[in-house]
């Protein structure tokens, strides 16, 4: 054979079982079958390594390979990031004799293909458009009928600033006979946005052309889950101008199983120049899914501030860092004996507030589960959970602020609270003397909620000179990534998820291992990790362990940015009752991604079908 051909196959059948429909740019590429008519077929993440400077080569031998995916019997194939160019490009001038149009000579070459194989094709190319003579960052489709679409990448990293304008198409969803196909690139991955359009846009299949060092493939497990569809990723396996890219392609399924991925190559000593095919199978049932038909839980009303653009000039951010011990209270409820679950929590704070002193490292905030001193009410009649409702500042919030006063420590926790006729999923912040700063009701509800809670109509933000600004989000709120960009936007330093998670959503983490210069511990959790590294804000998850409900505990801090090495995840055990304790310094300015270039580099114009 003329390349090295590595080819690694996994299936993976994952139960859908509920309908949702969508509304969202549709394309028509072709006369689409509905899901349960489609049969089950083989897709193609190609790992394809391009020369610098030749594209007509590049060309040549990426057609080779697309059509050996083809004769394999892909149906579907997903080819890199700038697959016919290379990337790193110093300036327009640079790139210009390599620039396509978008249907163009190479689109023209790739439909002779997918033609003669009735099968699609997504690569990765850079475009000019002839009529403006801007270049961007694109990737193209290509069917059994030609060219079917393009999309212009919208998040852009430094390098391709320097000579791509910024896409302006926003995330087109292309109605195939596969199923509805939408295009991210690399960078995008880190703006939960641009998965979330292809979601709503009714996306079956995200195709991800990329060329990554670890950040963009490494959030590709929540983009997947969030928005219910399978993602194919297409990496690079070798060094150009000393920009190393993992490899590590892969194939995700809607519901965050990793299907088949390729080797993880750490460094440039590890490069394969050779072309990786990658296959795996795609089932079109599974394009309904519990995890799509969770986009019909969003509150759209909810995430207005998702369009604002609050930058270069905030004047009521915080810019003052932070240094923070965190107490994380983890324990076993008796559900519905608050007399019994104050002296177990009293117990575990007096005694780790006492530990913490003892050895000259006092702890300054503690985070409770959410129905903090109850429990979860699950399966509790109405009558039950009424009779443990109380007023905002009724007795739980006393007895907590007695203790946060006694130990000179925040405390966040949860409680039903009653206010006239209706009852909220709330929590309570308050400072260190028992003083009340602020409060929070759930505002996206689960499926033990919705039979007595009302749903809270606010995300927010609390200001505290002792800690910063603290957002808090409950439990299932998690789930939704706009809930996360909503605090990002208002600057939380830190954000605080009293939760009872027993598996009901989120998974654990199966990101390769060595992706991450900081590994993530035993048992990290998708929804949690996506909320700290989406919101760039350290994360403080406090959970129960056991009851009949069998909650999972694995409380925890999830940071900014452990794949680079800048800090470190901490998750406890499962079932052990504790105060786990953990450290972190807000802000991390000076860092090469953080939340003050996160909010500088969104891409607000593209992002209002996020809020209709």
């Amino acid at each position: 054979m003329y390349f090295r051909l590595r080819i690694l196959t996994l299936c993976a059948a994952v139960l859908g079982i509920i309908t949702l429909t969508l509304t969202g740019t549709m394309i028509n590429t072709a006369s689409a079958k509905s899901s349960n008519e489609l049969q089950p077929f083989k897709v193609a993440a190609l790992q394809f390594n391009p020369v610098l400077n030749e594209r007509d080569k590049n060309v040549d031998q990426l057609l080779k390979v697309i059509e050996e995916a083809f004769k394999n019997g892909a149906k579907l194939v997903v080819a890199p990031e700038m697959s016919t160019t290379g990337y790193y490009y110093k300036d327009r001038d640079a790139i210009r004799p390599f620039v396509d149009t978008i249907p163009g000579t190479t689109t023209k070459r790739v439909e002779q293909l997918t033609k003669k194989y009735n099968a699609y094709v997504v690569l990765g190319l850079a475009e000019r458009d002839p009529e403006t003579d801007l270049f961007y960052n694109a990737a193209a489709m290509v069917g059994p009928q030609g060219y079917a679409g393009k999309y212009r990448k919208t998040h852009q990293w430094e390098s391709e600033e320097h000579w791509a304008a910024h896409g302006d198409l926003g995330v087109p969803v292309f109605n195939t006979s596969l199923g509805k196909i939408a295009i991210n690139i690399c960078m995008d991955a880190a703006y939960f946005e641009s998965a979330r359009l292809a979601g709503l846009g009714g996306a079956d299949i995200l195709a991800f052309p990329t060329n990554s060092t670890a950040q963009a493939i490494a959030a590709l497990q929540a983009r997947a889950q969030q928005n219910g569809m399978y993602i194919i990723s297409a990496n690079r396996s070798n060094t150009e101008i000393d920009y190393h890219m993992i490899g590590a392609s892969a194939i995700w399924s809607p519901m965050g199983v990793k299907l088949a991925e390729t080797e993880l190559l750490p460094d440039k000593s590890k490069d394969i120049n050779e072309p990786t095919i990658l296959y795996g199978i795609i089932d079109p049932k599974e394009y309904k899914n519990k995890n799509k038909q969770a986009l019909a839980n969003r509150r759209p009303e909810l995430y207005k501030e998702l369009m604002l653009y609050i930058a270069p000039w905030d004047y009521t951010k915080n810019t003052t860092p932070h240094d923070i011990n965190a107490g994380i209270v983890q324990y076993e409820p008796v559900i519905g004996n608050v007399a019994a679950n104050k002296q177990k929590v009293a117990e575990l704070i007096s005694a780790s507030v006492a530990k913490a002193h003892k050895e000259s490292n006092s702890l300054h905030i503690i985070v409770l589960p959410e129905l903090s001193l109850t429990g979860p009410m699950d399966n509790q009649s109405i009558a039950a959970v009424k009779a443990l409702a109380e007023a905002a500042d009724g007795a739980t919030t006393r007895f907590m602020a007695n203790l946060a006063k006694a130990n000179q420590v925040a405390v966040i926790y949860g409680l039903i609270e009653q206010e006239g006729d209706r009852l909220y999923n709330s929590a309570i912040i308050l400072d260190k003397d028992g003083n009340f700063v602020g409060k929070y009701r759930k505002t996206h509800l689960g499926d033990s909620d919705k039979s007595w809670a009302a749903a809270g109509d606010k995300l927010a933000v609390f200001i505290t000179p002792e800690l910063g600004k603290i957002g808090v989000l409950i439990g299932e709120d998690a789930v939704y990534p706009e809930a996360v960009g909503v605090l990002a936007v208002n600057r939380a330093d830190f954000i605080a998820i009293p939760s009872a998670w027993r598996g009901q959503y989120g998974s654990y983490m199966t990101i390769h291992p060595d992706m991450s210069a900081n590994k993530y511990p035993e048992g990290s959790m998708v929804t949690w990790d996506a909320v700290a590294i989406g919101g760039q804000a350290y994360t403080l998850v406090a959970n129960f362990v056991g009851t009949k409900a069998e909650y999972l505990g694995r409380s925890s801090l999830y940071t900014l940015d452990p794949l680079y090495g800048l800090d470190q995840p901490a998750v406890a055990s499962g079932d052990k009752e504790e105060v786990f304790v953990v450290k972190f310094k807000t802000l991390q300015s000076q860092w090469w991604y953080n939340q003050e270039n996160l909010v500088l580099s969104r891409r607000t114009p593209y992002y209002v079908p996020l809020i209709k």
